[in-house]
């Protein structure tokens, strides 16, 4: 796949419109994909926002007409650590979102963490194995965040990782953003996608919202630039994220 999408910009007044609005439309995605015949995958990012959305997802959900048996989860990222640490993205969405609904554990598939493999490369070819079983081809949503200094996943602006070719997953060491062990999907694996979703809210955000969809920078600065989906790329914004927009 290669990304052929413009992003465009959905800008709410507020955490808790944006968090209502994507949580509508991605019931919506997931009602239309099953009803097409498909099962859609979507995968999941951490971070505070992310928490709201699980929790407004899980609340809306007895009124949707998902079929949550046929939903398969993954997370663009993980810290490698310890399977029960707090830490860990999948312990959240877990918490406030997967246990909730009642998902299939078959259908849940976390990134290895530390007591389960030795370490991080092991996670990530272990991770890529699970995909390939699942028969995963692309991700129907990949929702995803962006930090302060524009990294999204585990994608770091400098970093090792932003040149790996030939590879869906990917170890990360020394991450600027404790832990500093991680895994993540590389550029290859995160364009995998039909729709790319990013969640971003607060003023902390705001510069590096602006790098991202600027005209000219570069992806190595700010590697929110080098994901877009097939097709669709949506920033999804509060007023304050979104303030340094033209």
């Amino acid at each position: 796949m290669t990304p052929v999408t413009a992003p465009r910009v959905v800008s709410h007044e507020s955490a808790d419109v944006l968090v209502g609005d994507v949580a509508s439309a991605l019931l919506d995605r997931i009602e239309t994909a099953q009803a097409r015949g498909d099962v859609p995958h979507v995968g999941l990012t951490g971070g505070s926002i992310a928490e709201m959305l699980h929790r407004e997802l899980a609340r809306r959900a007895p009124d949707a007409s998902v079929d949550w048996a046929r939903v398969v989860f993954w997370w663009g990222d993980e810290r490698f650590v310890p399977s029960d640490s707090s830490d860990r993205n999948a312990q959240q969405a877990r918490r406030e979102l997967l246990d909730v609904l009642g998902v299939d554990p078959a259908n849940i598939h976390e990134v290895p963490a530390s007591d389960e493999v030795a370490t991080a490369e092991e996670s990530a070819a272990s991770y890529a194995e699970t995909l390939r079983a699942a028969g995963w081809t692309s991700f129907e949503v990949l929702l995803l965040g962006i930090g302060p200094d524009g990294h999204t996943a585990s994608l770091f602006p400098g970093h090792p990782g932003l040149d790996i070719r030939g590879a869906l997953t990917a170890a990360v060491h020394d991450s600027p953003k404790p832990p500093p062990d991680r895994v993540t999907f590389t550029f290859e694996g995160l364009q995998q996608a039909r729709s790319v979703w990013f969640l971003a809210s607060g003023e902390g955000k705001a510069d590096a919202v602006a790098r991202a969809l600027a005209e000219d920078g570069s992806v190595a600065e700010t590697p929110a630039r080098g994901v877009r989906g097939q097709d669709e790329t949506v920033w999804w914004l509060d007023a304050d994220a979104a303030r340094l927009l033209p």
